[in-house]
């Protein structure tokens, strides 16, 4: 008995191995499209679930009763909406100048344009309070395609949102600090599935109108199209590299609004909306929309009560971020130093070589506080800094308002760390240890050690953090390269296939390149985008295209720059220059980004070996 015991166990073992193994297999072939099943996994092997707080009250006790901390957050989050002075509201700046008949005032909606967002509906999303499943709407669509045709144009005719479309189930989003403080959370509203495929509907218009007439200005990267993260630091870094390199002294200005999505006020928004030619039937469903607004936190499937929102535009919304744009578009307007924005980030920098440019520079943060002062949305002067970069820097004091600007050696822009000495050595060490713990996480919670299974996840999971914005922050340091390096080795180590072979092999059999090389290959298609206009940035900020009729090599060859400083030879603009002019003319004239990345690699695996 106890043999055929023993085989059954070995045979019932064996087969929940292969079955957890061709699971494991699954998710990791689908993880770039479906990561949250994946990250379920790993939490489903978690000894701590907790996801939200616990929080604690005014006398430092923990809060257990997820109700009572549900109606915590929600009177927090409540708490920031902006009580609006309707009686002084500011002329709003004239962006839109065309004629009377290019403003936005009508939407077309038919059953194709429908039927378009529900084919495009992600099944994988939360309902929102009215618990109408996506997948639902999605496998429904061909019989919901006519009536909700019918219900958006009743919508947009009259006017009037329906109030199932105005509540929101928010979800309280921990960001940083103590995770018992409600402040240290950011409110994501989960709304109806419908309205906001409606949202969508007016967010494409709105969108077009916006970039058919260009008002947004182009200090502005956050959520608009071919813009980035990216885009905003290396045209930010590209200045500030650039004039420490010509030996001036440069102050940059970091600011931080308080709140900003929750605290727009709606009268002040529709004056913006007008000025930017939103008019009309689109005008007064927008502000129907915005109206009777109310929301309920839920946690653990604990809701608090409804609150009213007097302010701001829904975090987790379609239409809001778009929204947001339009208000603080014309936030620059009087700024003479160089001004950066990603949505609500936003920065300045200045060189500072007299008194002069520090009056200069103050002048800007006193017109840019008194626009936050008209406009309802102030900083939080804690967290607005200035910092001091390039020798023979004075370290001048700069006030905001009546608060004196604080002075840091280093600050975390759009997720980078940035220090005064341009290294970004500490930037590479958080990349480095967050690829690290991703990387133990996989080995930790995946038994299935396979080629297939291990590289699908470090491609999809452990290399982004290495290479998250890495054009703007590639170190140069031997020190920092190594240790990025590492992450890799480390990563091929795991796979069952490769185990006895060195680096290189395990690299050839895996089809995969050095990280150096990577960022290499990551440079020149930042280059092929800006030379051929897929990022929405001149390409002449960067680079100076070389005469064809005087020069050797491809059509698209840049004039190589002599540089001063190391950081400024080993920035982006400096360092790409040579690999690109080395590149033959049918991989630069390739039509599309994909297309170059094709040609690219055949060019490199069949002619040059990287350096």
């Amino acid at each position: 008995m106890y043999e055929k015991y023993k085989k059954k166990l070995y045979s019932s073992t064996k087969a929940n191995e292969n079955a957890k193994k061709e699971f494991e297999l699954k998710l990791a072939n689908n993880v770039k499209n479906d990561s949250k099943s994946f990250f379920a996994y790993v939490r489903s092997k978690e000894r701590n679930k907790i996801k939200v707080g616990p929080l604690r009250d005014s006398t430092g006790n923990i809060i257990t009763d997820n109700k009572l901390a549900a109606n915590i957050f929600n009177d927090y989050f409540a708490s920031v909406f902006t009580v609006e002075d309707r009686d002084n509201i500011p002329l709003a700046e004239p962006i839109f100048t065309g004629i009377e008949l290019e403003r936005l005032s009508e939407i077309c909606i038919n059953e194709d344009i429908v039927f378009k967002k529900l084919s495009e509906i992600n099944v994988n999303k939360s309902p929102g309070s009215d618990d109408l499943h996506p997948k639902l709407l999605f496998e429904l669509r061909h019989q919901l395609v006519s009536p909700l045709t019918k219900l958006f144009k009743l919508s947009l005719e009259t006017g009037i949102v329906p109030q199932e479309w105005k509540e929101a189930r928010v979800s309280p989003l921990f960001k940083k600090g103590q995770k018992d403080k409600p402040e240290n959370y950011r409110p994501v509203s989960l709304t109806s599935i419908i309205g906001k495929i409606f949202e969508s509907i007016v967010k494409d218009n709105l969108v077009e109108h916006l970039d058919r007439h260009k008002l947004i200005r182009n200090s502005q990267h956050g959520f608009t199209k071919n813009r980035s993260c990216l885009t905003n630091i290396l045209s930010f870094m590209e200045s500030v590299t650039l004039h420490v390199d010509e030996g001036n002294p440069v102050d940059i200005v970091y600011l931080d609004f308080a709140k900003a999505f929750d605290k727009v006020p709606y009268e002040r928004l529709f004056k913006k909306l007008e000025a930017h030619g939103v008019t009309g039937p689109v005008l007064n469903w927008i502000r129907n929309w915005l109206s009777s607004r109310r929301q309920k936190v839920s946690i653990s499937q604990q809701d608090s009560y409804w609150r009213d929102v007097t302010s701001g535009v829904p975090q987790g919304s379609v239409l809001g971020p778009v929204l947001f744009l339009i208000y603080i578009n014309d936030l620059d307007s009087k700024i003479i130093s160089k001004l950066a924005k990603f949505a609500d980030d936003t920065k300045l920098c200045k060189i500072i070589r007299n008194v002069a440019d520090v009056i200069i520079l103050q002048n800007d943060l006193d017109s840019l506080h008194e626009w936050a002062t008209d406009w309802q949305m102030n900083f939080n002067t804690d967290k607005c800094a200035v910092m001091h970069i390039g020798h023979n820097n004075k370290c001048s004091q700069y006030q905001l308002g009546n608060a004196e600007l604080k002075s840091i050696v280093k600050e975390k822009d759009l997720g980078i760390i940035i220090d005064n000495t341009l290294k970004f050595s500490e930037q590479c060490n958080t990349a480095v240890k967050c690829a690290n713990r991703t990387l133990g996480l996989i080995k930790r919670t995946i038994k299935n050690r396979s080629k297939d299974v291990i590289i699908s996840l470090y491609k999809a999971l452990v290399r982004p953090k290495l290479e998250y914005c890495i054009q703007a922050w590639r170190p140069f340091l031997r020190k920092d390269i190594d240790s990025m390096e590492r992450i890799q080795r480390r990563a091929t180590r795991i796979i069952t296939e490769c185990k006895g072979l060195n680096y290189e092999s395990r690299l050839k059999a895996l089809d995969l390149i050095s990280i150096e090389d990577r960022q290499t290959r990551g440079d020149l298609i930042q280059v092929f985008k800006y030379i051929k206009g897929i990022d929405n940035v001149d390409y002449k900020e960067f680079f100076q295209l070389a005469d064809n009729s005087r020069t050797r090599g491809h059509s698209f060859k840049i004039i190589k720059v002599r540089s001063r400083l190391e950081i400024r030879r080993n920035f982006f603009s400096q360092r790409v220059v040579n690999k690109w002019n080395e590149l033959p003319q049918y991989v630069v004239e390739a039509e599309s980004v994909n297309t170059f990345k094709n040609r690219l690699d055949s060019y490199w695996k069949n002619y040059v070996e990287i350096q």
